[in-house]
């Protein structure tokens, strides 16, 4: 069986019928298929923390999600509490993959180290968020996307072949 992945949009204005239609999660959705993954569940929810602990634990604990994709949330603005929320839910952080994804991101952008995106572990579920530009998605994917089956496959405990 293949594992599962979800995607989670984070924009209180998309979410609450406004800005538009949400480009990022339809990127990261296709991203997660190209991965070879069945998508689990999506959705588009506000900036609020709370609310983004409780569906991280969700589609972590209930759903059994291999991989949950966050978008959105990343910034220095006041709003912008996806890493907090992240940080609350998982059990260890998975640092090497945020890093590469700044890295990635640093030319494209001249902005790339305002990014506060995490990585992490929780139970065999692993969350990765990135930041809500939809070009960002193709840009900081790409720089984790060869690592990522053999992350999920070490977090399902499946046998794994070190390069």
């Amino acid at each position: 069986m293949a594992a599962r992945a979800a995607v989670i949009s984070i924009s209180s204005s998309r979410a609450a019928g406004g800005g538009g239609e949400d480009v990022s999660g339809e990127r990261l959705l296709a991203f997660a298929r190209g991965l070879g993954l069945v998508i689990a569940g999506s959705e588009l929810i506000g900036d609020e923390r709370a609310l983004i602990e409780q569906r991280l634990r969700h589609w972590s604990d209930v759903e059994r999600c291999a991989l949950i994709l966050t978008t959105g949330g990343t910034g220095l603005a006041p709003s912008d509490v996806t890493p907090e929320a992240t940080r609350a839910v998982i059990e260890r952080e998975a640092p090497g993959l945020a890093e590469a994804m700044r890295a990635a991101a640093r030319e494209h952008t001249r902005n790339w180290m305002l990014s506060r995106g995490v990585a992490g572990i929780r139970g065999r579920t692993l969350t990765v968020n990135f930041p809500g530009n939809p070009k960002s998605i193709a840009q900081t994917s790409a720089a984790i996307a060869d690592s990522l089956p053999h992350a999920l496959a070490l977090l399902a405990d499946e046998p794994t072949r070190h390069a």
